[in-house]
Protein backbone atom coordinates (compact mmCIF):
# COMPACT_ATOMS: atom_id res chain seq x y z
CA UNK A 1 0.00 0.00 0.00
CA UNK A 2 1.24 3.61 -1.13
CA UNK A 3 2.33 6.15 2.09
CA UNK A 4 -0.02 8.34 0.90
CA UNK A 5 -3.32 9.12 -1.40
CA UNK A 6 -4.57 11.24 -3.24
CA UNK A 7 -8.42 10.67 -3.63
CA UNK A 8 -10.31 12.73 -6.31
CA UNK A 9 -14.14 12.51 -6.83
CA UNK A 10 -17.15 13.33 -9.40
CA UNK A 11 -19.27 16.87 -8.94
CA UNK A 12 -22.47 16.31 -10.16
CA UNK A 13 -24.42 13.46 -9.30
CA UNK A 14 -21.75 12.50 -6.74
CA UNK A 15 -21.21 15.18 -4.02
CA UNK A 16 -24.45 17.22 -5.33
CA UNK A 17 -27.48 17.21 -7.49
CA UNK A 18 -30.33 19.35 -8.49
CA UNK A 19 -32.89 20.25 -6.13
CA UNK A 20 -35.25 19.15 -8.40
CA UNK A 21 -35.25 18.21 -12.17
CA UNK A 22 -33.71 20.91 -14.11
CA UNK A 23 -36.45 21.16 -16.60
CA UNK A 24 -38.81 21.48 -13.81
CA UNK A 25 -36.91 24.70 -11.95
CA UNK A 26 -36.13 26.28 -15.62
CA UNK A 27 -40.00 25.99 -16.22
CA UNK A 28 -40.93 27.81 -12.54
CA UNK A 29 -38.49 30.70 -13.53
CA UNK A 30 -39.55 30.94 -16.74
CA UNK A 31 -43.55 30.73 -15.80
CA UNK A 32 -43.26 33.36 -13.13
CA UNK A 33 -41.67 35.89 -15.88
CA UNK A 34 -44.82 35.02 -18.13
CA UNK A 35 -43.31 32.56 -20.49
CA UNK A 36 -45.85 29.91 -21.37
CA UNK A 37 -43.96 26.40 -21.52
CA UNK A 38 -44.01 23.01 -20.33
CA UNK A 39 -41.37 21.24 -18.46
CA UNK A 40 -41.41 18.64 -21.06
CA UNK A 41 -41.01 21.51 -23.17
CA UNK A 42 -38.39 22.84 -21.52
CA UNK A 43 -36.89 19.50 -21.51
CA UNK A 44 -36.87 18.68 -25.14
CA UNK A 45 -35.83 22.26 -26.16
CA UNK A 46 -32.95 22.66 -23.73
CA UNK A 47 -31.35 18.99 -24.68
CA UNK A 48 -31.50 20.38 -28.56
CA UNK A 49 -30.53 24.19 -27.46
CA UNK A 50 -27.02 22.63 -24.74
CA UNK A 51 -25.92 20.12 -27.96
CA UNK A 52 -26.23 23.33 -30.91
CA UNK A 53 -24.05 25.37 -28.76
CA UNK A 54 -21.66 22.64 -27.82
CA UNK A 55 -21.09 21.93 -30.91
CA UNK A 56 -20.81 25.95 -32.18
CA UNK A 57 -18.40 26.71 -29.21
CA UNK A 58 -17.35 23.53 -27.61
CA UNK A 59 -15.98 23.63 -23.97
CA UNK A 60 -18.57 25.54 -22.49
CA UNK A 61 -17.54 28.44 -24.49
CA UNK A 62 -13.79 28.47 -23.61
CA UNK A 63 -11.95 27.32 -26.67
CA UNK A 64 -13.76 30.20 -28.79
CA UNK A 65 -13.12 32.92 -25.41
CA UNK A 66 -16.93 33.03 -24.99
CA UNK A 67 -16.77 32.07 -21.03
CA UNK A 68 -18.92 30.10 -19.19
CA UNK A 69 -21.74 32.88 -18.17
CA UNK A 70 -22.01 33.79 -22.21
CA UNK A 71 -22.12 30.09 -23.15
CA UNK A 72 -25.10 29.66 -20.44
CA UNK A 73 -26.84 32.90 -21.92
CA UNK A 74 -26.96 31.25 -25.46
CA UNK A 75 -28.12 28.04 -24.05
CA UNK A 76 -30.81 29.92 -21.92
CA UNK A 77 -31.94 31.93 -25.00
CA UNK A 78 -31.99 28.87 -27.19
CA UNK A 79 -33.80 27.07 -24.88
CA UNK A 80 -36.65 29.40 -24.56
CA UNK A 81 -36.91 31.38 -27.33
CA UNK A 82 -39.30 29.05 -29.86
CA UNK A 83 -41.92 29.53 -27.21
CA UNK A 84 -42.33 32.36 -26.47
CA UNK A 85 -43.52 35.54 -28.86
CA UNK A 86 -41.07 39.18 -28.52
CA UNK A 87 -38.39 39.20 -26.55
CA UNK A 88 -37.89 37.21 -22.98
CA UNK A 89 -38.25 38.48 -20.19
CA UNK A 90 -35.21 40.42 -18.96
CA UNK A 91 -34.23 38.81 -15.77
CA UNK A 92 -34.59 35.17 -17.29
CA UNK A 93 -31.21 34.57 -18.34
CA UNK A 94 -29.71 35.76 -15.40
CA UNK A 95 -31.95 34.84 -12.56
CA UNK A 96 -31.20 31.03 -13.99
CA UNK A 97 -27.40 31.40 -14.33
CA UNK A 98 -27.22 32.72 -10.75
CA UNK A 99 -30.13 29.80 -9.35
CA UNK A 100 -27.22 27.04 -10.86
CA UNK A 101 -24.34 29.02 -9.99
CA UNK A 102 -25.07 28.47 -6.30
CA UNK A 103 -26.94 26.22 -3.40
CA UNK A 104 -30.26 27.31 -5.13
CA UNK A 105 -30.18 25.15 -7.74
CA UNK A 106 -28.29 21.97 -6.05
CA UNK A 107 -28.17 19.96 -3.21
CA UNK A 108 -25.43 17.87 -1.59
CA UNK A 109 -26.03 14.25 -1.22
CA UNK A 110 -26.09 13.63 2.77
CA UNK A 111 -23.55 11.30 2.71
CA UNK A 112 -20.97 13.86 1.79
CA UNK A 113 -20.34 14.88 5.48
CA UNK A 114 -18.02 11.91 5.17
CA UNK A 115 -15.58 13.72 3.28
CA UNK A 116 -16.18 16.67 5.65
CA UNK A 117 -15.23 15.07 9.00
CA UNK A 118 -11.69 13.95 6.77
CA UNK A 119 -10.87 17.18 6.33
CA UNK A 120 -10.61 17.07 10.44
CA UNK A 121 -7.98 14.02 10.62
CA UNK A 122 -4.58 14.03 10.83
CA UNK A 123 -3.70 12.66 7.49
CA UNK A 124 -5.24 15.89 5.53
CA UNK A 125 -1.99 17.81 7.24
CA UNK A 126 0.60 19.44 5.82
CA UNK A 127 2.76 17.91 7.59
CA UNK A 128 1.35 14.56 7.94
CA UNK A 129 3.87 11.49 7.58
CA UNK A 130 1.15 9.80 5.55
CA UNK A 131 -0.90 12.68 3.96
CA UNK A 132 -4.16 11.93 2.25
CA UNK A 133 -5.31 14.85 -0.28
CA UNK A 134 -8.53 15.28 -1.84
CA UNK A 135 -9.30 17.16 -5.46
CA UNK A 136 -12.07 16.92 -7.56
CA UNK A 137 -12.33 15.98 -10.99
CA UNK A 138 -15.29 16.71 -13.14
CA UNK A 139 -16.52 17.25 -16.83
CA UNK A 140 -17.79 20.92 -16.20
CA UNK A 141 -17.09 24.95 -16.88
CA UNK A 142 -16.09 26.69 -13.98
CA UNK A 143 -18.85 26.83 -11.63
CA UNK A 144 -17.92 23.94 -9.43
CA UNK A 145 -15.59 26.13 -6.99
CA UNK A 146 -18.35 28.12 -6.27
CA UNK A 147 -21.37 25.41 -6.15
CA UNK A 148 -19.50 23.44 -3.38
CA UNK A 149 -18.46 26.41 -1.33
CA UNK A 150 -22.53 27.23 -1.29
CA UNK A 151 -23.19 24.38 -0.48
CA UNK A 152 -20.89 24.31 2.78
CA UNK A 153 -18.01 22.82 2.25
CA UNK A 154 -14.20 24.62 2.21
CA UNK A 155 -12.91 24.60 -0.73
CA UNK A 156 -9.46 25.62 -1.63
CA UNK A 157 -9.33 27.99 -4.88
CA UNK A 158 -6.27 25.89 -6.70
CA UNK A 159 -7.10 25.02 -9.88
CA UNK A 160 -5.57 23.28 -12.74
CA UNK A 161 -3.08 25.43 -14.94
CA UNK A 162 -2.51 27.94 -12.89
CA UNK A 163 0.83 29.61 -12.84
CA UNK A 164 3.34 28.19 -9.99
CA UNK A 165 3.73 32.29 -8.58
CA UNK A 166 -0.46 32.27 -8.66
CA UNK A 167 -0.72 28.76 -6.42
CA UNK A 168 1.60 30.14 -3.82
CA UNK A 169 0.26 33.89 -3.92
CA UNK A 170 -3.58 31.86 -3.38
CA UNK A 171 -1.76 29.61 -0.31
CA UNK A 172 -0.18 32.42 1.18
CA UNK A 173 -3.45 34.23 1.14
CA UNK A 174 -5.50 31.34 2.59
CA UNK A 175 -3.10 30.62 5.44
CA UNK A 176 -4.96 32.24 7.96
CA UNK A 177 -8.12 30.73 7.09
CA UNK A 178 -6.40 27.25 6.71
CA UNK A 179 -5.10 27.35 10.04
CA UNK A 180 -8.16 27.98 12.15
CA UNK A 181 -10.64 25.80 9.42
CA UNK A 182 -9.34 23.00 7.38
CA UNK A 183 -9.99 22.41 3.64
CA UNK A 184 -12.28 19.55 2.50
CA UNK A 185 -11.36 19.75 -0.98
CA UNK A 186 -7.61 20.51 -2.02
CA UNK A 187 -8.25 21.81 -5.63
CA UNK A 188 -10.73 21.02 -8.88
CA UNK A 189 -9.55 20.12 -12.19
CA UNK A 190 -12.54 20.95 -14.94
CA UNK A 191 -12.33 19.73 -18.39
CA UNK A 192 -13.00 23.97 -18.76
CA UNK A 193 -9.61 24.21 -17.47
CA UNK A 194 -8.17 21.17 -18.98
CA UNK A 195 -9.45 21.06 -22.37
CA UNK A 196 -10.81 17.58 -22.49
CA UNK A 197 -13.24 15.52 -20.76
CA UNK A 198 -13.74 12.25 -18.91
CA UNK A 199 -12.93 9.50 -19.71
CA UNK A 200 -9.76 10.77 -21.36
CA UNK A 201 -6.70 10.24 -19.09
CA UNK A 202 -5.32 13.35 -19.45
CA UNK A 203 -7.96 14.99 -17.29
CA UNK A 204 -6.71 12.59 -14.40
CA UNK A 205 -2.85 13.14 -15.28
CA UNK A 206 -4.00 16.92 -14.99
CA UNK A 207 -4.72 15.93 -11.37
CA UNK A 208 -1.36 14.36 -10.99
CA UNK A 209 0.27 17.72 -12.02
CA UNK A 210 -2.02 19.47 -9.87
CA UNK A 211 -0.94 18.00 -7.12
CA UNK A 212 2.74 18.06 -7.73
CA UNK A 213 2.55 21.99 -8.04
CA UNK A 214 0.36 21.89 -4.54
CA UNK A 215 3.10 19.73 -3.00
CA UNK A 216 6.12 22.20 -4.17
CA UNK A 217 4.15 25.68 -3.04
CA UNK A 218 4.28 23.82 0.38
CA UNK A 219 8.03 23.36 0.49
CA UNK A 220 7.46 19.15 -0.33
CA UNK A 221 7.89 17.34 -3.87
CA UNK A 222 6.08 14.27 -5.59
CA UNK A 223 7.73 10.90 -5.63
CA UNK A 224 5.06 8.45 -7.75
CA UNK A 225 5.97 5.78 -5.67
CA UNK A 226 4.73 7.04 -2.53
CA UNK A 227 1.25 8.23 -3.95
CA UNK A 228 -1.62 5.67 -4.40
CA UNK A 229 -4.53 7.63 -6.75
CA UNK A 230 -8.34 6.57 -6.12
CA UNK A 231 -11.02 8.09 -8.01
CA UNK A 232 -14.93 7.88 -6.72
CA UNK A 233 -18.01 8.48 -9.11
CA UNK A 234 -21.52 7.18 -10.05
CA UNK A 235 -20.49 6.73 -13.69
CA UNK A 236 -19.39 3.59 -14.94
CA UNK A 237 -17.70 4.44 -18.39
CA UNK A 238 -16.76 7.94 -17.69
CA UNK A 239 -15.80 7.82 -13.54
CA UNK A 240 -14.63 3.98 -13.52
CA UNK A 241 -13.37 3.18 -16.72
CA UNK A 242 -11.87 6.54 -17.27
CA UNK A 243 -9.70 5.78 -14.19
CA UNK A 244 -8.98 2.72 -14.44
CA UNK A 245 -7.42 3.66 -18.09
CA UNK A 246 -5.70 6.40 -16.29
CA UNK A 247 -3.70 3.74 -14.01
CA UNK A 248 -5.78 4.89 -10.58
CA UNK A 249 -8.05 2.42 -8.61
CA UNK A 250 -11.71 3.41 -8.64
CA UNK A 251 -14.51 3.43 -6.57
CA UNK A 252 -18.35 3.83 -7.58
CA UNK A 253 -21.17 5.08 -5.62
CA UNK A 254 -24.59 3.60 -6.34
CA UNK A 255 -26.51 7.20 -6.99
CA UNK A 256 -29.25 4.89 -9.11
CA UNK A 257 -27.76 5.42 -12.59
CA UNK A 258 -25.25 2.92 -14.23
CA UNK A 259 -24.79 0.20 -11.62
CA UNK A 260 -27.01 -2.45 -11.84
CA UNK A 261 -25.13 -4.86 -13.09
CA UNK A 262 -23.04 -5.35 -9.70
CA UNK A 263 -23.77 -8.44 -7.78
CA UNK A 264 -25.03 -8.09 -4.34
CA UNK A 265 -21.88 -7.66 -1.69
CA UNK A 266 -22.01 -9.23 1.32
CA UNK A 267 -20.67 -6.60 3.91
CA UNK A 268 -22.09 -3.26 5.13
CA UNK A 269 -22.09 -0.39 2.60
CA UNK A 270 -21.27 -3.00 -0.06
CA UNK A 271 -23.76 -3.73 -2.90
CA UNK A 272 -21.24 -5.22 -5.01
CA UNK A 273 -17.86 -5.30 -7.53
CA UNK A 274 -17.71 -4.56 -10.97
CA UNK A 275 -14.99 -5.73 -13.23
CA UNK A 276 -14.18 -2.69 -15.40
CA UNK A 277 -11.35 -2.81 -17.66
CA UNK A 278 -9.93 -6.19 -16.14
CA UNK A 279 -9.82 -4.31 -12.69
CA UNK A 280 -12.21 -4.83 -9.36
CA UNK A 281 -14.47 -1.52 -8.90
CA UNK A 282 -16.17 -2.14 -5.58
CA UNK A 283 -19.42 -0.64 -5.53
CA UNK A 284 -20.73 1.02 -2.65
CA UNK A 285 -23.89 2.72 -1.35
CA UNK A 286 -22.22 6.04 -0.32
CA UNK A 287 -19.02 7.44 1.23
CA UNK A 288 -19.74 6.49 4.77
CA UNK A 289 -18.47 2.78 2.76
CA UNK A 290 -15.01 4.11 1.61
CA UNK A 291 -13.38 4.44 5.19
CA UNK A 292 -13.83 0.55 4.88
CA UNK A 293 -13.70 -0.31 1.81
CA UNK A 294 -12.10 2.48 -0.05
CA UNK A 295 -8.60 0.30 -0.53
CA UNK A 296 -6.46 2.84 1.76
CA UNK A 297 -6.18 3.11 5.58
CA UNK A 298 -6.20 6.69 5.01
CA UNK A 299 -9.80 6.92 4.64
CA UNK A 300 -10.63 5.85 7.96
CA UNK A 301 -12.06 8.43 10.48
CA UNK A 302 -10.51 7.57 13.46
Amino acid sequence: MKRNLLLCVDAFGTLFRPRSPIAEQYGTVARGMGVKISDDEVAKSFKSAFKETSKAYPNYGKKTDMGARQWWTEVITKTFTPHHSGPLPATLTSTLINRFWCKDGYTLFPDVSYLQQLSHTPQRQKDAKQRLVIGVITNSDDRVPDVLSSLGLKVHGLRYNNSQETMIETSEKEEKDQAQQAQDIDFCIMSYDVGVEKPEPEIFNAAISTLESMLVSEGNSYEKEDWGLLYVGDEVAKDAKGAVQAGWDAVLLDRGAEVDAAYEGDAPGVEGVMVVEGKKVPVLKGFEALGTYGGHELLKIQ
